[in-house]
């Protein structure tokens, strides 16, 4: 089971339901979720870098600064992405939140709006319309399983999890369901993230931990090196629970939960990865600062070189310090340590004297880490990558049509 609902109550936590329906936008399956917060919830988001950003996107970012990151909703429909689509688009994405609005008897401005799918074809408004119309009467609480299947393109499986964390008054609730496969690096990491807890935290600070958990998990995944247009992490808290405040322990449990949440959904994107069929760790140390420890992990996380040496199970170390050397990363060369899970494949001064035997097997698991050494330095920096297969280039070759 990809996720997990804690505590048996629920998956969301208090104050949230959701809803999904199949509005036969492209699939004939659910494809429309409706989040809802019982009460103005705080929000906070971070969206994708792409210059050439969707229409939800653009207008996510205005409902935010409009609300006051007090939000009510989250509307979210799979199988069109809205995006490169003009004018038409954002009136279509603004459609979307007041007819939300008008069902919840909310202010459109209180709605977010997220759109996952093919780029540059515009909305069936009239099928959207009615899907929401219809989801306003399916929101539950336990229905965060079907939230996640809705969301879904070509995703093989949804992603989901719960979990409960004990402050100092009391235990809260952190539930969240993503979507990714194909179109993932980072910068936002197409993926799509909701998260929700009955947190009471101010939106300043609940933006802080957000921030600071995604460099750590959707910012630290690649599939295939491509930013989305679409990319969005997005978290409403209820405040119905237990209090969170500034520099304080249970601020530090709050954003360490978060952080686990985030990087399980953001794990279970890499090994859902379009046609990938190895799910690969990638650990550099050593280096001179963080900073140079994460292009480094980033460079070989990405390289097609590395990507298709592990898919054919090949122990080909010289592309990983070659992906290492183009990174900007300071390091002298001649430091350079290479392991394969437990096996040192590469040690200072270039000496490779390592089994091929045991190199293969370990390349032969689904699942298996890299570690390159850089120097002595105090950097560190961690990312999760996997193959790139001929099934990849099948998926997207045809993807639009």
């Amino acid at each position: 089971m990809p996720g997990e609902m804690a505590g048996g109550v629920g998956f969301w936590p208090e104050g949230f339901s959701s809803g999904a329906v199949c509005a036969g936008i492209k699939y004939d399956r659910n494809d429309m979720i409706l989040l809802a917060a019982d009460a103005p919830a705080n929000a906070a988001a971070v969206f994708t870098t792409n210059l050439c950003c969707a229409a939800p996107v653009t207008l996510c970012r205005t409902h935010l600064k409009q609300a006051s990151s007090s939000i009510r909703a989250i509307v979210c429909n799979s199988g069109n992405a809205n995006a490169a689509t003009g004018e038409q688009g954002m009136q279509d994405a603004r459609a979307m939140a007041g007819a939300v609005a008008a069902e919840l008897a909310v202010k459109p401005e209180e709605v977010l709006v997220a759109s996952t799918g093919v780029i540059g074809q515009l909305l069936p408004m009239e099928r959207v319309l009615c899907g929401i119309s219809d989801l306003s009467s399916k929101l539950d609480r336990n229905s965060g399983i079907a939230a996640a299947e809705a969301i879904m393109t070509t995703d093989t499986f949804p992603k989901f999890f719960s979990l409960d964390v004990k402050v100092s008054g009391g235990t809260l609730r952190l539930s969240g369901i993503a979507k990714g496969s194909g179109m993932i690096a980072p910068n936002m990491a197409t993926m799509l993230a909701f998260l929700c807890t009955d947190a009471a935290i101010s939106p300043s600070l609940l933006q802080h931990a957000l921030e600071g958990a995604n460099r750590k998990s959707f910012n630290a995944i690649t599939v295939d090196g491509d930013t989305s247009t679409n990319d969005m992490a997005a978290i409403l808290a209820s405040g119905t629970g237990p209090e969170i405040r500034a520099e304080s322990r249970d601020y530090e449990l709050f954003s360490e939960a978060l952080e686990a949440l985030m990087t399980f959904l953001a794990k279970l994107i890499v090994i859902d990865g379009e046609g990938a069929t190895k799910f690969v760790e990638i650990t550099v140390t050593g280096a001179t600062d963080n900073h140079d420890a994460e292009l480094a992990a980033r460079t070989v996380a990405e390289s097609s070189l590395v990507k298709t040496a592990i898919h054919g199970e090949d122990a080909n170390w010289g592309r990983i310090i070659a992906a290492a050397g183009r990174s900007g990363a300071c390091f002298n060369q001649d430091d350079l340590e290479l392991s394969f899970d437990s096996l040192t494949v590469l040690k200072p001064g270039f000496i490779a004297d390592f089994s091929e035997e045991e190199a293969s097997a370990i390349m032969a698991k689904d699942a298996f880490t890299i570690t390159l050494r850089l120097g002595d330095g105090p950097g560190h920096a961690t990312m999760w990558s996997c193959d790139l297969s001929k099934e990849y280039v099948d998926i997207n070759g045809s993807y639009r049509s």
